[in-house]
């Protein structure tokens, strides 16, 4: 008996504590299950006020710039948490900064996309640079609200402006907002002061009163638009004085090839020739800038608008060079052969600086047009006169900054194109008088006849 219950017990001891171990389990995996279900039964965490957005009016004459010292407008977007009820918003501007409440506009936005609105009438107390907003009464929890105060000057020095702001909850909490952006806000400049000088003259006024004055020449624009469409000028200037020194060995080269006794290079100068002087420049610019890339060829604006702009005028500098070159008598190659000049000695001592001194008339009026020609690259894009007018121009609707874009195109070709009648006159003149001197020749009995070591002493 006693060997019956010592086995027994032997065998029962090891099942109690296996049943011990599964209750433990399961007890723990009740009291997970019961954490799991309180935490997600415990309301979430209320979130602070969002901010969506604070931008300011552009009141520049361009682009998005915002001026110190100009008046401008502020646009305040904030969407309260979905457990927050609002009672009051403060907006807080930077020190130095003037304002007018007299038409501020509080809009409550709800629904779905916010497309229901509700135009509130909030009691404003300002206290200097704080400007309180108490609603009418408490706001439904989540709503949205757009704030608009007008007749704000930030102070004329610029610079990074950072509004602040607070808002109270019903139960009379007061928490302040994070989040909200910088105002990039641009310095007033000395154009910028006497273009404001200028808004207050009585003859601007009465000038401006005339819609054709003030649409095609507005003093006040005049002058804001000088300093931006001089960016414009450089850029200009920057494309044609490297593209035109680059077309001038390329249109030689083409030149000598079109007279090449190879019928091969006379075919392939023949043919660009041809191709670029028979299209428009503006589509070859289109084919550039869009074509390229789409064929995996990615080139910043300015190195291809070179590259566009000297390719054109090689094709005409290629005229102009072959022009030259056959216009010099044969004689002179002659004589030069007399001499025992090789011909390459012949081209590179007597034709071609004839040559060049015969062309350089022509050369500036090619100098001129590929100038000119720049303004072709405001449509894709290259900021340069045009470009940076036609962006004026949408901006204040007015023609003026057109206007002045041709005064800087003047500015370079007047000048030149009175250079170039003053070589052609001395040219002319020269050619007259059959010597670079511009005096008459002495008159012979006899008729001289110019030997081949009196054309090169006349080189």
């Amino acid at each position: 008996m006693e060997h019956v219950r010592q086995t027994s017990g032997n065998s029962l001891g090891p099942s109690s504590r296996r049943q011990g171990a599964r209750c433990a389990v399961l007890r723990m995996l009740t009291v997970i299950a019961l954490l799991c279900l309180t935490c997600v039964a415990m309301p979430g965490t209320a979130s602070a006020l969002e901010v969506h957005k604070l931008t300011c009016q552009p009141n520049g004459d361009s682009g998005s710039d915002v001026l110190g010292g100009v008046e401008t407008r502020i646009t305040w977007e904030v969407q309260a948490a979905p457990d927050e009820e609002l009672t009051a918003l403060t907006l807080t501007v930077p020190g130095g900064t003037s304002y007018s409440t007299d038409d501020l506009r509080m809009t409550m936005l709800f629904g779905d996309d916010l497309m229901e609105r509700e135009f509130l009438e909030p009691s404003i107390e300002e206290k200097g640079e704080s400007i309180e907003m108490t609603l009418p009464a408490p706001a439904p929890a989540g709503r949205f609200f757009r704030v608009e105060l007008y007749g704000v000057v930030f102070p004329a020095s610029g610079g990074e402006m950072q509004c602040s702001g607070s808002y109270e909850l019903v139960d009379g909490e007061s928490h302040e907002i994070e989040g909200i952006p910088a105002v990039n806000v641009k310095g007033v400049t000395p154009f910028d002061q006497f273009k404001m000088f200028l808004e207050a003259q009585p003859w601007v006024e009465a000038w401006n009163s005339n819609t054709f004055l003030r649409l095609f020449l507005n003093p006040v624009l005049v002058v804001s638009s000088l300093p931006i469409i001089f960016s414009g000028f450089l850029m200009s200037l920057a494309i044609v004085l490297v593209a035109f020194p680059v077309a001038i060995p390329f249109g030689f080269m083409f030149a000598l090839m079109r007279i090449s006794k190879s019928r091969i290079l006379r075919v392939l100068a023949g043919v660009y020739v041809n191709l670029i002087r028979g299209t428009p420049a503006f589509l070859q610019i289109y084919i550039a800038f869009f074509g390229l890339p789409l064929a995996g060829v990615n080139i910043d604006n300015y190195t291809l608008g070179v590259i566009v702009m000297a390719m054109n005028s090689a094709a005409y500098l290629c005229e102009i060079f072959r022009a030259g070159i056959q216009s010099i008598p044969k004689g002179q190659s002659e004589a030069a052969r007399s001499l025992g000049m090789t011909a390459a000695q012949t081209m590179v001592s007597i034709i071609i600086p004839q040559t060049f001194r015969n062309v350089i008339p022509t050369l500036t009026s090619e100098f001129i047009l590929l100038y000119k020609d720049t303004s072709l690259l405001a449509a894709v894009g290259v900021m340069e006169i045009v470009m940076y007018a036609k962006t004026i121009v949408a901006t204040t609707g007015s023609i003026t900054p057109y206007v002045v874009a041709a005064l800087f195109y003047l500015v370079i070709t007047l000048p030149l194109a009175r250079v170039v009648s003053v070589l052609e006159a001395r040219l002319t003149g020269a050619a007259a008088n059959g010597s670079g001197s511009g005096k008459k020749p002495q008159k012979s009995a006899g008729t001289m006849v110019p030997t081949p070591a009196d054309h090169i002493a006349n080189l």
